[in-house]
């Protein structure tokens, strides 16, 4: 089987996570931090925002591919993976604010909703009802 939604997915994944690993690193050079966020807010923020990137992403890469595997791919799978990968994007540029900014409430927003919806869909796959 193709898996065409979990692939793209996956490498959309691997690039924000390339680009989140980037944004923390510029600060480290900028900065001439070596180890840990050497008591800089800005590149805290940016760790948490790469670690909260990887709490969340990959119990949605599962998700996403289980569902194809049971034969629920397509467009609407595709829309809930692209929504949470923007998601993801949008809480990252949130975080570079001392205080709580839009960017960051609707990427949490856009990374919650899509994950009770992958959560809700295998469930109901699981039992046979979808």
């Amino acid at each position: 089987m193709f898996m065409q939604v979990t692939l793209i997915s996956s490498a959309a994944a691997a690039l924000i996570a390339i680009w989140l690993g980037i944004r923390c690193g510029q600060v480290r050079g900028k900065e001439k931090i070596l180890h840990g966020d050497g008591g800089n807010a800005l590149l805290a923020r940016r760790m948490r925002a790469q670690s909260n990137f990887v709490e969340y992403t990959p119990f949605a890469l599962v998700l996403i591919g289980a569902l194809e595997v049971v034969g629920h791919g397509g467009l609407v799978l595709a829309l809930t993976a692209a929504i949470f990968l923007l998601g993801r994007v949008l809480h990252a540029f949130g975080m570079d604010s001392d205080t709580v900014a839009k960017p960051r409430v609707a990427g949490m927003f856009m990374t919650l909703l899509p994950m009770l919806g992958l959560v809700i869909a295998a469930v109901l796959a699981a039992l046979g009802a979808i």
